[in-house]
């Protein structure tokens, strides 16, 4: 069975459906080290995702559509980061009604580095990238999408031990040594959004 437009528009649900229900909590752990809006952000922008990408007709298309309604959404640096993910994702997927679920994981792949290249973070920073990059690098290995999910939530759980030098949790310096950073936090349930979906 491919992956198809209607895949797409349900998957996209189920990732308004996850940050709706992960919100409070993203926002009470974003006030450990953050001004506590990120649950509200990630939900803003899913929900707008997924209300613009029913009916049309390409992945290609939704999936532009998408990052378009995120980044109107979300003010905050997750739009920008996550619409480049998102049409990253959009050239992969191609101009095409349905892709083979065996090439699915490019699409985390597309998506880690298109975040990567929009702001310039490597590993080790303390940032989304830290589960977005092993999640890729296990993609691009051929792995499962429980290995992928797998490495992204090591990836995340590491975030705790690190100290931020990027982004407004840097601003922090030691005191950001014990908590995990958010948007690890919520890549890894946007990549199990999709390992579910996929997997």
């Amino acid at each position: 069975m491919d992956f198809t437009t209607e895949n797409l528009t349900t998957l996209f649900e189920n990732l308004a459906a996850r940050m709706a229900t992960e919100r409070d909590t993203l926002c009470a752990l974003d006030g450990l080290i953050g001004d506590a809006d990120h649950g509200i952000a990630m939900e803003q922008g899913m929900q707008a995702a997924a209300a613009a990408v029913p009916g049309l007709p390409t992945l290609q298309d939704q999936f532009n559509t998408a990052a378009r309604a995120f980044l109107n959404a979300v003010g905050a640096s997750s739009g920008p980061l996550y619409a480049t993910a998102l049409m990253r994702a959009a050239k992969i997927a191609g101009p095409r009604t349905a892709m083979p679920r065996a090439e699915t994981p490019t699409l985390i792949t597309a998506m880690a580095e298109g975040i990567a290249h929009r702001g310039k973070a490597e590993p080790g920073q303390k940032t989304m990238i830290d589960a977005w990059h092993p999640a890729s690098e296990a993609a691009k290995s051929g792995a499962t999408w429980g290995e992928i999910l797998q490495a992204a939530q090591t990836g995340a759980d590491a975030t705790a031990e690190m100290q931020a030098t990027l982004g407004r949790a840097a601003r922090l310096g030691a005191r950001s040594l014990g908590h995990k950073d958010l948007g690890a936090v919520s890549a890894c349930m946007i990549i199990a959004e999709f390992a579910k979906a996929l997997g």
